[in-house]
């Protein structure tokens, strides 16, 4: 029998979801971008954790696999999985999710002026970077039958937490530029999930799973070397840099789960 929980609609927490997404971009333009002490913040953030010469080759060598070739590739496989399925809509769906917040993260990075406070005037919100890994964990999400999908939850977690904290670390971007591109992502998938919406599914395992990927991404960061830039003087702050990175991460992979229609 299929109970209250499965009867639910996804539409009303699909547009939720965008909508909260669209304010956390906002405001991550307003703090981080448009403002003196947001800059500083977010400058100062980006600073906190630091990781050796082979600890940098690592991680750089892994957001070396985040091209052009492997959005492709993500959708191609999306696409596929949908297809097997016999969803044809959802393949078009994924296929939205990741070039609708790709394009958007490039565009975005452009419309944005960053205002000379003395911490350069080069916008890099959102992270492309962490935009591709993102917004191809919205889109398998999407596609996935709900019986994989915290399977799916927990490598989406964890790539996604381990490609936007690297970025960090590797100083190509400042955590706003990280959280705004999940907003983007999110953004886009609660906007698909609303138009595709359906029955929703429980969410408990998703969200066991999720905590369980984003937490061994920061575990492996942590193993392979990322240190505190200041020693234990600087752990409370590095901590709390990418306790944050890993939190806002798994919460997108819960709300996508969450939003995405049981078929």
């Amino acid at each position: 029998m299929t109970t209250t929980a499965t009867r639910r609609d996804t539409a009303l927490p699909a547009l939720s979801v965008a909508v909260v997404a669209a304010v956390t971009l906002f405001l991550m333009v307003r703090i981080a971008v448009q403002s003196s002490q947001g800059q500083q913040w977010d400058d100062d953030a980006m600073g906190t954790v630091v990781a050796g010469r082979d600890t940098q080759l690592t991680l750089l060598s892994g957001l070396g696999y985040v091209s052009i070739g492997a959005i492709v590739l993500v959708a191609i496989a999306c696409g596929a999985v949908a297809l097997l399925r016999g969803k044809a809509r959802l393949a078009i769906g994924a296929a939205v999710i990741i070039g609708g917040a790709d394009i958007t993260t490039q565009v975005l990075k452009r419309v944005f002026d960053r205002p000379d406070f003395g911490l350069g005037v080069l916008n890099s919100l959102p992270s492309g970077h962490t935009t591709v890994v993102a917004s191809a964990v919205g889109a398998a999400l999407l596609v996935a039958p709900g019986g994989i999908r915290p399977l799916v939850a927990a490598a989406g977690g964890f790539a996604t937490t381990l490609t936007g904290a690297s970025t960090v670390v590797a100083g190509w971007h400042r955590p706003a530029d990280v959280v705004a591109a999940l907003a983007v992502s999110l953004l886009w998938t609660g906007l698909v999930a609303w138009c595709m919406h359906g029955p929703r599914t429980p969410v408990t395992g998703t969200f066991v799973s999720a905590l369980l990927g984003c937490g061994a991404a920061l575990a492996f960061l942590v193993a392979i070397g990322v240190r505190p830039a200041y020693g234990w003087v600087g752990f409370t702050q590095a901590s709390l840099v990418l306790g944050a990175v890993t939190a806002v991460t798994a919460a997108f992979v819960v709300a996508a789960a969450a939003v995405s229609p049981a078929e």
